[in-house]
């Protein structure tokens, strides 16, 4: 028996040093693949039980080619009428083929090319000139086995933003980078022609782990072992993981032209904060959020519990089934009557159903929130905010679950975030309520995300509250140092510069592109040659974030408001020209080209622009606003006077057409209406200096020397 062993550690011996002649350093091997992506087949003789697990999941069937196997849809001859459009679904020969008669009447023929995800539903996209390719409307009901609109109600002209053929609908802008690997959406922008390319039709190993070609270098080599994180993505530390899943598991404007691997998420986005329009007040899911706005909210993430603790990776099955999830870290006392209140093993005792509610997307696509949050009624009888107790006892009253809450567990509630987040919504707080947020914004206890939004959502009423924002600036979050970057947007060119100049050179791209927002107008001969690289850099990111979601119709406004601020008024007009033709619908496009016209001496242009406005928003005021002040530069006087009055009586709350009004009134000497207007603003507005002083004004003129007096003085004491 020992000299077995001396025979097999001979054996290996030589196998090692014959291996060492063949060794080749992987860091002089030039790439043969595509940016490194190799696919899924080398990976499989290595990891194959993470392959076969992986296999058959949702990330694996992210996205197929149409065929026989992928397509779970009914084309069986089958003719349908949904929401005032007729489909019939066929197959020709090998084919899968749907006729549609729109709204208008119009018919047409189209081949599915690929199907898009399995379960609880599959949609169905469809090659479109210019590289195009759109999500068919209609889509199918995986459980139900039917076919229905997402949005069923809802009537959508051809030409309508909204049409499944139009930009909401666009793959390429709306779903590619997250449903693909390696995707490259290459947007031609002065053509709005695409050039989308991928490695990998589906979400593979390469997807989350990173290009995988120097890694199968280093495993066919014998290069110590030491390095193989080097060439692969892991995702075992809270933060890399969180780099490698948020990307596509949030709501998030791009800052760069393809999403990189293993990069910072802040180096490449910015996530959506908890605004009202996709969170309810409290920060609660209401529009898809994708999971990691929910999850930076959490108890959980500020505990470093990750993905992968409730989710296996490869299948993305849940690893525990019910309570059992939950139980591997928090204490057994947790699933009995005693904390639930509710019948063992009942719905009321699942963990989930009381600090995980969720929302129905997409039709039939239940997402449960990920904020992880105790229920909390007694906000939902201060704010109509939705909670947990009463998403099931829907016969009872929001009081009803408050009092149940207090009987259980007393009045006194934990600390959370979410009393400041519903504060920051208010309007007119009192000096303790403003005192409080300003606390809040910098009390690092907090959620980032939550503080990022409270910044946002601040009022900025005294000057001391800038003290606050600059302590923000400092914050170990970049959200919350972007976030207040922008607060700083109003103040003059100087005090921004002071302030933003030295955040061009953040760790973070995401506050420097923020900075570079403050700096449009600034010259940089003003500037010495540390500060102009710094603005340099920064400016060059900020255009590489607008020229990469120049397909959205928001980015190419974006980028039309950009030209704009740095007078290139051709460019600007340009590009809010192809905003408007994207989406007729997308109303601030409109005012911000007629501006732009105005400004590029062509006052017909901008008022056609206007007019079209107008037709399209007679209820609202600030067109009618905009268009009198165009009728002012243009000397038509009645008519200006006449839209300015039609926009008060539309919006009688905003001061500004009353303070533009009663300066025309002065202007002309007639100051009995000029002093009535201004009045009218003042009652709205009443601290407002520009305000006050033309009412001075108009005393004074009036022979009121005593009234301007004692508003001039009150003026200057305030500076």
């Amino acid at each position: 028996m020992k000299n077995l062993f001396w025979i097999i550690l001979i054996f290996v011996s030589c196998s090692d040093n014959s291996k060492k002649e063949t060794y080749v350093d992987t860091k002089v091997l030039t790439s043969i693949h595509r940016d490194g992506y190799i696919g899924d087949s080398q990976c499989v003789s290595c990891h194959k039980k993470a392959f076969e697990t992986w296999k058959g999941s949702d990330h694996d069937l992210a996205m197929q080619d149409a065929n026989q196997e992928t397509v779970l849809g009914n084309f069986n001859d089958v003719n349908l009428t949904l929401d005032g459009i007729a489909y019939f679904f066929t197959k020709k020969d090998s084919s899968f083929i749907v006729h549609i008669t729109e709204i208008d009447g119009s018919k047409k023929e189209y081949q599915i090319s690929y199907t898009f995800g399995v379960n609880p539903l599959q949609q169905y996209l469809i090659d479109f000139d210019k590289g195009k390719k759109q999500v068919l409307r209609v889509t199918w009901d995986v459980i139900k086995k039917q076919w229905y609109h997402q949005y069923s109600g809802d009537e959508f002209e051809p030409h309508d933003w909204m049409h499944w053929t139009q930009s909401s609908q666009n793959w390429n802008t709306m779903c590619a980078e997250c449903h693909s690997t390696n995707l490259q959406k290459n947007y031609i922008i002065d053509e709005d022609r695409f050039n989308t390319t991928y490695s990998s039709i589906n979400v593979n190993c390469e997807s989350c782990h990173g290009p995988a070609e120097k890694h199968v270098n280093w495993a066919n080599s014998i290069e110590d072992s030491i390095h193989v994180d080097k060439y692969i993505l892991k995702g075992k530390s809270q933060f890399s993981q969180m780099n490698m899943c948020a990307p596509c598991h949030s709501r998030r404007t791009k800052l760069t032209q393809n999403y990189v691997p293993g990069t910072h998420f802040e180096d490449q986005y910015l996530i959506q904060n908890l605004s009202e329009e996709f969170y309810h007040g409290d920060g609660q899911i209401e529009s898809e959020d994708y999971v990691y706005g929910s999850f930076l909210q959490s108890k959980m993430y500020h505990n470093d519990v990750t993905c992968t603790d409730c989710h296996d990776p490869h299948s993305l099955k849940l690893k525990e089934i019910g309570n059992n999830l939950c139980m591997q870290c928090h204490e057994p006392k947790y699933d009995q009557p005693l904390h639930h209140f509710h019948i063992q093993d009942s719905e009321g005792s699942q963990c989930i159903n009381c600090h995980m509610t969720g929302v129905t997307y997409m039709g039939n696509d239940y997402r449960r929130d990920h904020s992880f949050r105790v229920p909390r009624p007694d906000q939902s009888v201060t704010y109509g905010t939705p909670n947990a107790c009463n998403t099931c006892h829907t016969d009872k009253s929001n009081k009803w679950a408050a009092n149940k809450v207090e009987e259980w567990y007393g009045t006194k509630r934990q600390e959370h975030f979410s009393d400041a987040l519903l504060l920051s919504n208010r309007d007119n707080l009192s000096q303790e309520e403003q005192n409080a947020l300003d606390k809040f914004i910098n009390d690092l206890n907090f959620p980032a995300i939550a503080r990022a939004t409270a910044i946002d959502n601040l009022q900025i009423t005294q000057s001391k509250q800038y003290e606050v924002l600059l302590k923000s600036l400092l914050d170990e979050s970049p959200i919350v140092r972007f976030a207040a970057l922008q607060k700083f947007r109003g103040l003059n060119l100087e005090d921004r510069a002071s302030i933003a100049l030295k955040l061009t050179n953040d760790t973070t791209k995401l506050v420097r592109i923020g900075a570079a927002r403050l700096l449009l107008d600034l010259d940089v001969n003003t500037l010495t040659n540390v500060d102009v690289s710094g603005l340099n850099k920064s400016r060059n990111e900020l255009e590489e974030m607008l020229f990469s979601n120049a397909d959205f119709v928001s980015g190419r406004m974006q980028l039309g408001d950009y030209y704009l601020q740095t007078n290139d008024i051709k460019n600007a007009i340009k590009h809010y020209k192809i905003t408007i033709k994207k989406d007729s619908l997308l109303l601030p496009a409109y005012s911000n080209l007629a501006s732009c016209y105005s400004m590029d001496g062509q006052p017909k242009e901008a008022l056609n622009v206007l007019n079209i406005l107008i037709d399209k928003s007679h209820e609202l005021g600030r067109p009618y606003y905009l268009r009198a002040l165009l009728y002012f530069e243009m000397k038509q006087d009645k008519l200006a006077v006449k839209d300015l009055n039609k926009a008060i009586i539309l919006e009688p709350s905003n001061s500004r057409y009353l303070y533009n009004l009663a300066t025309y009134f002065y202007q002309n000497k007639s100051y009995v209406e000029a002093e009535k207007n201004i009045k009218k603003g003042l009652n709205l507005e009443a601290e407002n200096p520009d305000y006050k002083y033309l009412l001075a004004l108009i005393y004074q003129d009036q022979g009121k020397v005593n009234e301007a007096q004692i508003i001039m003085q009150e003026l200057n004491a305030n500076q």
